[in-house]
């Protein structure tokens, strides 16, 4: 009965027009006070905010991104320069990862590449914390030349100090405001001195993480490279961080392939990682190397190259000729073994001895990360 007059009473508000009452389960109904409105004393639950992510004395918020600039100083002119950074904090919790480009000046391809991996990632929906320094080496980027004022190569001076050369002092803000944040860095190269590479990954491959994500990466050769005094990877490897080195196109150009390669990689690896979360292509399946070898030019001359960026060579192939300037062939250039072409010099006027061809062993095999101490033979000569 008491459910039927319910009703009854419901149809006649509605036909005089008035909103029915909410139906309250009688738990729920408080008594209010004369003069007063009822009030729902129900308890929320708080809502949990990731922390805002610190840098350089700023705070980024979660789910926001914001662009920070690092000051290393001034110009003779007095103009301050400062190594800019886009810090991307999602509304999660998960890894921080840096990305790092044109460590030398004129090595624009990882400029682009980072620029592609920002626009596709959205800081609401990250799990983690992107670093992105798109240009580390100011100077020498403002006037496109590999290295700083000094002569000094940025990648030989790490890990820095606050009180050396110039080159020091940026290595020493990189590692002390990017490097000791972040979890996992990719830094973003090309070849250099009118060299051209082909997309690699450069790294411990006797590291077990390392290995993985080198292979998440998908460059078409993942080569074993040791650590090279006063480089980042070699810092980043002491201060207990995982590194890959991105190779690929040349300095002073855009390589689209190069581009394309390096930017699925990054989204790839934070897929991997866990930082992002959209449908990310599977990468190709790498061919590995622990050794590699310049060929080199025997005559001064005019070169015309025989196999080209990713051809697989064998040994006593003919990879390059020298001529003269009237045709004449002074000089016949060939693999020392089986092979893939990495790499090759850009130049059509060599001198002897100039290197011409760059080409890696392949293994048979690809490597079982053993956690051991890498046993690479790397001889790119930069």
């Amino acid at each position: 009965m008491t459910k039927k007059k319910s009703t009854a009473m419901t149809a006649s508000s509605d036909a005089l027009g008035a909103k029915p009452e909410r139906a309250v389960p009688p738990s729920k109904k408080i008594a209010a006070a004369p003069g007063h409105d009822v009030v729902n004393t129900k308890k929320r639950s708080p809502k949990v905010t990731r922390a805002p992510f610190e840098i350089a004395g700023q705070r980024v918020t979660a789910g926001k991104r914001m662009r920070i600039e690092l000051p290393i100083g001034n110009l003779m002119s007095g103009t301050p320069v400062a190594l800019p950074l886009i810090v991307v904090h999602g509304k999660k919790d998960g890894p921080v990862v840096w990305l790092s480009a044109a460590i030398h000046g004129d090595e624009i391809c990882g400029v682009e590449i980072i620029r592609q991996v920002l626009d596709a990632i959205s800081a609401p929906a990250l799990a983690g914390t992107v670093i992105a320094a798109p240009v580390v080496n100011v100077h020498g980027f403002n006037t496109n030349d590999r290295y700083l004022p000094d002569g000094r190569d940025l990648n030989r001076s790490f890990p820095g100090s606050p009180r050396g050369s110039l080159a020091s002092r940026i290595a020493y803000l990189f590692m002390k405001e990017i490097v000791k944040r972040s979890d996992v860095g990719i830094d973003l190269h090309t070849g250099a001195d009118l060299r051209t590479n082909l997309p690699q990954i450069r790294c411990d491959v006797d590291h077990g993480p390392t290995l993985e994500l080198a292979d998440i990466f998908g460059a078409p050769i993942v080569i074993d490279a040791r650590l090279r005094d006063g480089s980042l990877r070699q810092a980043t490897v002491e201060a207990g961080k995982i590194m890959l080195l991105f190779e690929g196109g040349e300095a002073s150009r855009f390589d689209p392939a190069a581009i394309a390669t390096g930017t699925a990689g990054v989204l790839r690896t934070l897929n991997h990682l866990g930082v992002t979360d959209f449908d990310a292509p599977i990468g190709q399946r790498s061919l590995y190397s622990r050794s590699t070898s310049w060929s080199r030019a025997s005559n001064s001359g005019i070169v015309h190259l025989d196999a080209h960026l990713g051809e697989l060579v064998s040994a006593k192939q003919q990879l390059a000729t020298v001529y003269d300037p009237f045709g004449k062939v002074l000089g016949k250039i060939k693999s020392k073994y089986d092979g893939i072409v990495i790499g090759h010099t850009q130049a059509p006027l060599v001198n002897r001895g100039d290197a011409i061809s760059h080409v890696a062993r392949i293994m048979s095999e690809a490597p079982n990360a053993s956690w051991g101490v890498p046993g690479a033979v790397d001889t790119e000569e930069r």
